[in-house]
């Protein structure tokens, strides 16, 4: 027996979501922190350590 539960009408905004607000949130473009052609940045958090990837498509992926 499967349940499921009532999906919202719409995604939730910024101002939903706990501990967001915009006019806080910091912006930054990709090129600062992929300069010169880099294509992957580390980002160490909590003891860990996280890829930020630009791939073949010009997307960006966050990996552990």
């Amino acid at each position: 027996m499967s349940t499921s539960l009532p999906r919202p009408s719409s995604p939730p905004t910024t101002t939903d979501l706990p501990h967001a607000c915009p006019a806080t949130v910091r912006r930054v473009p990709s090129g600062q922190l992929l300069p010169n052609g880099a294509r992957e940045l580390v980002i160490q958090h909590q003891g860990g350590e996280y890829h930020l990837r630009l791939t073949r498509n010009d997307k960006l992926i966050l990996t552990k």
